[in-house]
């Protein structure tokens, strides 16, 4: 599977090229977590999300369908206590339904065949006034090679869609979404974090 065999290089890849925005990414998304708060973070990587949830919350647990992956991302959070990690499929989440006061997916959106899917698998394992955040890599046309999607595709990955910041909105739009809000990590790949609150 890409996702294992990219492990042991994906945080030097991702620090190298768009440090600011990897990094930058977590703390914007643990700016809406509270100290109280349950959460389940889904293709949780090597963990550079999951790192800042934790310095946040009650208790997170974490997940990712590469083992590789999970590995990284427990050895980077092996400090915190709050943190657990598991190997799941964001599509078929093994969850109760509304046991979760939030729920991450970062940068996996763009790399499924049916994200409705996973979407709706998000939305059941948070309580109402929950929050369902999904942060996304988006093409703002500042590295206009498309050099890191191109690099990341001829190493095997397979991108089923990408998004500007008009598209991602519209994405969200189109699946039945309103109020959403949308927060973006500036940088050399932007990041643009969705923000559902469960009604």
């Amino acid at each position: 599977m890409f996702w294992n065999k990219i492990s042991p290089v994906y945080d030097l890849f991702e620090n190298v090229y768009n440090r600011k925005v990897y990094k930058g990414t977590g703390i914007k998304v643990a700016e809406f977590i509270d100290k109280n708060d349950s959460v389940l973070e889904c293709a949780c990587g090597t963990g550079a999300i999951t790192e800042e949830i934790a310095k946040k919350c009650r208790q997170v647990l974490a997940t990712d369908f590469a083992e590789g992956m999970l590995k990284r991302a427990s050895k980077k959070c092996r400090k915190y206590a709050n943190a657990s990690f598991r190997q799941e499929d964001i599509t078929d989440i093994k969850c109760e339904d509304e046991s979760f006061d939030k729920a991450v997916a970062g940068n996996v959106i763009h790399l499924l065949p049916e994200p409705e899917k996973a979407l709706n698998e998000l939305l059941r394992v948070v309580r109402p006034g929950g929050k369902v955040i999904i942060p996304t890599y988006i093409n703002m046309a500042r590295d206009s090679s498309g050099f890191a999607v191109k690099f990341i595709e001829k190493l095997g990955a397979e991108f089923k869609r990408q998004f500007d910041i008009d598209s991602y909105k519209k994405f969200f739009e189109d699946k039945g979404f309103k109020d959403v809000g949308f927060y973006v990590v500036d940088g050399r790949m932007p990041c643009a974090i969705a923000v559902i609150t469960k009604k």
